[in-house]
C-alpha cells in the first residue's frame, strides 16, 4: 500500500489482495468433518460427557459458545457468547440476565469481570480485552463482581477441595490410556490453522482472537503435566503410588511409540515437579528397569544445546505425528524476535522463508491420518471421558502440602 503512491499500477493488485484476506476462512483439514452451527462447548466447560465426547473441530471467533460467569456468592448466570467477545460485551450479557438497568452500569457500582484462580489469584479484566475463554487458566473461572465486592472473591469449593482415593486410572490398562491421550491430542492439533503459530508469535495478544484453538492445545498441554502430580499425591498407599509410578512411565513409553511427543513430553514434565520428584520412598519402590527408562526420557526432553536429543528424534519420525508444541512457538519467536521483519523500508525475505519453513514442517506433521485401533466399548467409552475430562490440581502450593503429607521426610 505504501509503494502504491510511487508505483500506481499497484492498486489494482491491492484492491485484490483485499478482496482475498477477507474471503479466505481458516479451514479445517479435509479428514474432518465442516464444523457445525451448533453451540461448541470449550473445555471443561460444563464438565459433560456427552461435550467431550464429541470430536473436536475448530473454533472460530465468531463462533458461539456457552460460558458461566460467577459471583461472589458462587451462584452463577449462564449466558451465550461469542468465542470473539469482548469483556465489555460479556459484562453486557450478564448484566441484562442480572435484569441491571442502565443507570446501575453506569454508577460506580457497575460490574467489572475478574479471573480467578484455584490459587485464590485475581485478575481484572480490562473492557477491551477479546478471546478471554480461550486464555483462562485450568481451574480458573470468570467473576463478575462490583469494585466493593472485589476482595471477597474466593475460588470454587470444588477447586480447592482434595478427595484422596483411587480414580479410573487405577483400573485401565496403560496401553488405553496413552491412545486415547493420542487421540485426543491429535484432534486437537489438527484443529490448529498454520497461521495460528504465526499470529500467536507475530501479534501476541492482539492476535489472540485467531489462536483460539492453539491456546486450548497449550491449555492441554499444561492439563496433563498437573494430571500427572495430581494423580500421584492423591493416591495415600506407598505401594500403590509407586505401580502408578510405573505406569505412567509406561503411558508416556506408549505415547512416545505412537509419535504423540506432546503428551510424552507433558507427563515428564509432570514427573519432573519438585513435588513429585522429592518422594525418595516412592521413587525408591519404583523396579530398576523403569528407572533406567525413565532417565532415558529425562535425556531425551533435556533442553541443552537447544533440545539437540529431542530434535534428532523428531527428525527420523515419518507423519502422523504430534510435536511439542510450546518448542515450535519457541523457535518461531526466536525468529521473529532475532530479526527484524523490514529492513530499511525493504521486506526481510530471509525470515521470512525461515518462518514459512517451520509452518510447512507443522504440515508435514499432519500430512497423513492418524489411525488407532479404539474400541468403541462402554469401559473404552468411559476411559475416553476421563482422559477428556482430566480433574488435576494446578495450584502448586498445595501440591507440595499434599507431597509432605505423604512424606514429611522425602528430599
Amino acid at each position: 500500500m505504501k509503494d502504491a503512491s510511487l508505483y500506481h499500477e499497484l492498486e489494482d493488485e491491492i484492491l485484490k489482495l483485499h478482496q482475498l484476506v477477507e474471503t479466505v476462512e481458516l479451514k479445517v483439514p479435509d479428514e474432518a468433518p465442516p464444523p457445525s452451527k451448533q453451540v461448541k462447548p470449550l473445555f471443561r466447560h460444563f464438565r459433560r460427557i456427552d461435550a467431550c465426547l464429541q470430536t473436536r473441530v475448530a473454533f472460530r471467533g465468531s463462533d458461539e459458545i456457552f460460558c458461566r460467569v460467577y459471583m461472589p456468592d458462587h451462584s452463577y448466570v449462564t449466558i451465550r457468547s461469542r468465542l470473539s467477545a469482548s469483556v465489555q460485551d460479556i459484562l453486557a450479557s450478564v448484566s441484562e440476565k442480572l435484569q441491571y438497568s442502565e443507570e446501575q452500569s453506569a454508577r460506580d457500582d457497575a460490574l467489572i469481570l475478574v479471573t480467578v484462580a484455584s490459587s485464590g489469584e485475581k485478575a481484572v479484566l480490562q473492557p477491551s480485552e477479546e478471546c478471554v475463554f480461550t486464555t483462562l487458566g485450568i481451574n480458573s473461572h470468570l467473576f463478575a463482581c462490583t469494585r466493593e465486592t472485589f476482595e471477597s472473591l474466593v475460588p470454587l469449593p470444588e477447586e480447592i477441595q482434595v478427595v484422596p482415593g483411587d480414580s479410573e486410572i487405577h483400573r485401565v490398562e496403560p496401553e488405553d490410556i496413552a491412545n486415547h491421550l493420542t487421540a485426543f491430542h491429535w484432534e486437537l492439533f489438527r484443529c490448529i490453522h498454520e497461521l495460528e503459530f504465526v499470529d500467536y508469535v507475530f501479534h501476541g495478544e492482539r492476535g489472540r482472537r485467531e489462536t483460539a484453538n492453539l491456546e486450548l492445545l497449550l491449555q492441554r498441554c499444561s492439563e496433563v503435566q498437573h494430571w500427572v502430580g495430581t494423580e500421584l499425591l492423591l493416591c495415600e498407599s506407598l505401594g500403590r503410588r509407586a505401580h502408578l509410578l510405573k505406569k505412567l512411565i509406561k503411558i508416556a513409553a506408549i505415547c512416545k511409540q505412537n509419535q504423540d511427543m506432546l503428551s510424552f513430553y507433558a507427563i515428564i514434565i509432570g514427573l519432573n515437579n519438585a513435588a513429585i520428584s522429592r518422594l525418595r520412598l516412592t521413587w525408591e519402590k519404583l523396579p530398576g528397569k523403569f528407572k533406567n527408562l525413565f532417565r532415558k526420557f529425562e535425556n531425551l526432553t533435556d533442553p541443552c544445546r537447544n533440545h539437540k536429543t529431542y530434535r534428532e528424534v523428531l527428525a527420523k519420525m515419518k507423519p502422523p505425528l504430534i510435536p511439542f508444541i510450546p518448542l515450535i512457538l519457541k523457535d518461531l519467536t526466536f525468529l521473529h524476535e532475532g530479526s527484524k521483519t523490514l529492513l530499511d523500508g525493504l521486506v526481510n525475505v530471509e525470515k521470512l522463508h525461515c518462518i514459512a519453513e517451520k509452518v510447512r514442517t507443522i504440515r508435514k506433521y499432519r500430512s497423513r491420518p492418524l489411525c488407532l485401533d479404539l474400541d468403541p466399548s462402554p469401559s473404552q467409552l468411559q476411559t475416553k471421558a476421563y482422559v477428556r475430562q482430566l480433574q488435576v490440581i494446578d495450584n502448586q502450593n498445595l501440591l507440595f502440602e499434599l507431597s509432605f503429607k505423604l512424606e514429611p521426610g522425602g528430599q
